[in-house]
């Protein structure tokens, strides 16, 4: 199977918005009758409203069927299947029974399950308001189809199609995180910076059900962060640290094996989140507060590798205060001069990034493995296939390109000028003590304007290199 084969089989998967645009217009006409509901700082997270000092993380108040995070815990167990269905007619608005087979024995399977509320909401939610009796095949033939497109998208170590949807969202309405297979929809994202690791703590959450820990500034809180995200207009969200399986003694060997896909896709998941990516310039769920010498900061969003690739139109600024003192004026307006050249560079030309200009800005960021730089070019550069994370990373891969222990580096002296092709292929790598050089990724390029404009930048150089 080839990339074009695999949208073919999966686009409806893949850009389908939930079960249809029609049924998306009358869950909203649906929701807009319900209800109020609130949520605070004080019933979420503990804080008086006074002292958080982010606007928009003090309260939230709409008629969507926002559930709060106690309830969202509450084990499906301790309500009954009767218990569980009243919460859920009370919540959406309806007034199902226990008649409707597949409901009822899906209920029963949740509370079998250990389920909490918030995970059988989020499950449910998306097909309440269309025909429930066949609700359980609905959902067994998405994970099954979802399985199957991810295990199709990876031949021969490579990634196929940069189209690849995330493997998880994070529901804000149930508070929990689910897999795509359920929502369906493009989420909204968060971009960030990750802090000094002295500077963050690893929180275990029933949002991801506690399968990682996620690591978290230690004044930010992951129930406020929901807060400002609902004030924003968002259904789903994807965050890294909820959505991105995170290092953790538990199952490593699923980090390992999802990494291969979801690292290098991440681009993806802004590029369709479109206007609706909310940026954390201090940290995540962190109030915007700048100094002039953060600008310099390794951990400075605009010095972090990976968000290169995260950069869109109308991004938003999260973590707003309000504060209209001239400093904090500055600092907005130099962040917002440095996301317009960004953004009008990285249109240039459409679908990608020109060659160039993502070479030279991340020439000049930061990484905490070399080779995530590579990863984040991968996907700007709009090539045809993607290396997978587990080739690229010696870290990830336990140092082994193929499995047999053979690093993917060359044992020859590195030579002088060669001769090139029409079609050139470049090599990015790093060049290695005693005259070696470790390839970590290749591209083709045939631009020779281009070519020449990498030489001027002093980024390229041509050497004799033969690639064991």
């Amino acid at each position: 199977m080839n990339g074009k084969e695999w949208w073919a089989r999966y686009s409806n998967d893949v850009h389908g918005v939930g079960q249809g645009h029609e049924h998306y217009k009358k869950m909203r006409l649906n929701y807009a009758k319900l209800p109020e509901v609130t949520l605070s700082a004080f019933t979420e997270a503990g804080e008086p409203e006074s002292s958080i000092s982010v606007l928009n993380q003090r309260n939230y108040t709409g008629r969507d069927p926002v559930i709060p995070s106690s309830l969202a815990d509450t084990p499906c167990i301790c309500l009954g299947v009767e218990g569980l269905l009243a919460k859920l007619n009370t919540i959406l608005g309806t007034s199902y029974n226990l008649e409707i087979h597949s409901l009822s024995s899906l209920l029963r399977a949740y509370i079998l399950k250990d389920y909490d509320f918030g995970t059988a909401f989020s499950r449910l939610r998306p097909f309440w308001y269309n025909d429930l009796t066949d609700i359980q095949d609905k959902l067994h033939t998405r994970e099954v189809w979802d399985r199957l497109m991810r295990q199709d998208v990876l031949v021969n170590n490579k990634i196929i199609s940069r189209l690849l949807p995330p493997r998880r969202v994070w529901d804000l309405y149930s508070n929990r995180v689910i897999p795509w297979w359920v929502a369906r929809q493009y989420p909204s994202a968060i971009s960030h910076a990750w802090m000094d690791k002295e500077d963050r703590m690893n929180v275990q959450t029933p949002i991801n059900g506690y399968e990682w820990p996620a690591p978290m500034p230690k004044d930010a809180n992951l129930d406020l962060i929901r807060i400002e995200m609902l004030n924003l207009g968002a259904e789903y969200v994807w965050l890294d640290v909820l959505c991105l399986r995170q290092v953790s003694e538990q199952r490593d060997d699923l980090h390992l094996d999802e990494w291969k896909l979801d690292v290098p896709t991440i681009g993806r998941v802004y590029r369709m989140a479109h206007g609706r990516v909310v940026c954390y310039f201090s940290g995540l769920g962190r109030p915007l507060s700048l100094k002039a010498g953060d600008f310099e900061s390794d951990t400075y969003w605009f010095r972090r590798a990976w968000t290169l690739q995260e950069i869109q139109h109308r991004m938003v600024i999260g973590g707003d205060t309000g504060d209209d003192r001239i400093t904090e004026k500055e600092m907005r307006m130099r962040i917002e001069i440095q996301l317009s050249w960004l953004r009008e560079n990285k249109s240039v030309g459409g679908l990608g990034m020109p060659v160039f200009i993502a070479l030279s800005e991340m020439q000049r960021r930061v990484s905490t493995n070399p080779v995530d730089k590579v990863a984040g070019l991968s996907y700007l550069l709009w090539t045809d296939e993607i290396p997978t994370y587990y080739i690229l990373c010696d870290a990830v891969s336990r140092g082994s390109v193929d499995g047999t222990g053979r690093r993917d580096k060359c044992s020859s002296p590195c030579g002088s000028r060669g001769t090139l092709e029409e079609r050139q292929c470049w090599v990015v790598g790093e060049r290695l003590p005693g005259e070696t050089f470790k390839k970590l990724s290749v591209f083709m390029m045939d631009n020779k304007k281009e070519v020449k404009r990498l030489h001027d930048l002093g980024i390229a150089t041509n050497t004799k290199t033969f690639l064991a």
